[in-house]
């Protein structure tokens, strides 16, 4: 799916916005997960997963062509983990095979 579907989405659902006015919906909320990231904040959506950032230190790495040493700067990446709702739905899709239920803790299997 791409943004302008999306934006589709949200106002074949919503008939009270107008196209307009789902656009600037899905855009402001981009806007405010990119704006948060760019803090160093986390942005937690329950169900679905959490986006984060992550470091990596600056190091040594090789021109794949030449194997001459280059030095590769410190940068910061955008990480996505998937909630748990949507691990188990998407699982449970997967050629129509049901979720498996719960695993039970070792402190409450019974012995054998």
């Amino acid at each position: 799916m791409i943004k302008s579907e999306l934006v589709a989405r949200v106002a074949a659902r919503n008939p009270s916005l107008n196209h307009r006015e789902a656009e600037r919906i899905v855009a402001t909320i981009f806007d405010e997960i990119v704006a948060a990231l760019a803090r160093g904040d986390r942005v937690e959506l329950r169900g679905f997963g959490a986006f984060s950032v992550k470091r990596r230190p600056s190091r040594v790495g090789r021109n794949p062509r030449t194997g001459d040493a280059v030095a590769v700067s410190q940068k910061s990446v955008p990480y996505f983990k998937t909630g748990k709702e949507l691990r188990e739905r998407l699982n449970a899709t997967q050629s129509g095979v049901q979720a498996a239920p719960p695993m039970e803790s070792a402190a409450t299997g019974s012995s054998d």
